[in-house]
């Protein structure tokens, strides 16, 4: 009984849609060959394909084409470029790009010197070269910011003892001047600060002065 149902089912007609299910998609090639060759710059991941496409191509057929390129891309990468294993994972490093590429944005406009600068420029002057924000004091023997709290420029305003000019107290009996000793180098560090502002904002209005002038030319 058993044999004459398996020969039965066996002479049964399978429908279509049982076929679809049982039977998987074909797959693609990992091997892409091409009429015209491809030509790529891996530093930007970049991938030119030359070979002509039909007119009004299909969506099947850019799907096709686009796979295509990305294959051979996968491909190249993998054949020329050095691949490195690592705690972190698979590195791939790259080559230098040789395609070049547009600016993001525009080149910025070149800054108008300023009045120091044109300065210097005519004097020779050169900038001096940054040596930090630190300065060893030799007294102390410890490495000081040059400025701000506890800086180099307010040594001596601590000081206990300090070393009266004479000149500089005669001058300001002769003023009417009353202050502390001890607050002269404060006194003298924050007039060198308002000095420097006055001289800014002269710069500044100097240079809103050429502006007008230069759009009114």
């Amino acid at each position: 009984m058993a044999q004459a149902l398996d020969a039965l089912e066996a002479s049964l007609p399978i429908e279509p849609s049982a076929q679809n299910e049982n039977t998987d998609p074909p797959k693609s090639s990992v091997t892409v060959t091409k009429p015209i060759p491809y030509t790529f710059d891996l530093g930007n991941l970049l991938v030119n394909d030359s070979n002509p496409l039909p007119p009004n191509p299909s969506d099947s057929r850019l799907s096709a084409t686009a796979r295509d390129c990305a294959q051979a891309l996968i491909n190249q990468l993998l054949t020329t470029c050095p691949v490195t294993s690592s705690s972190d994972g698979v590195h791939l490093t790259l080559p230098p790009p040789t395609t070049p590429l547009p600016r993001e944005k525009p080149l910025p406009a070149v800054k108008e010197k300023t009045k120091w600068e044109k300065f210097a420029e005519k004097k020779g002057i050169k900038d001096k070269k940054k040596e930090g924000k630190m300065v060893f004091d030799e007294e102390t023997q410890e490495w000081v910011p040059k400025w701000g709290y506890k800086g180099r420029n307010k040594g001596g305003e601590q000081d206990w003892i300090v070393e009266v000019d004479e000149k500089k107290e005669k001058r300001k009996e002769g003023k009417g001047d009353e202050g502390g000793i001890g607050g002269e180098g404060r006194r003298e560090r924050k007039e060198k600060v308002r000095r420097n502002e006055r001289k800014q904002r002269a710069n500044e209005r100097m240079g809103r002065k050429k502006e007008v002038g230069a759009v009114g030319m």
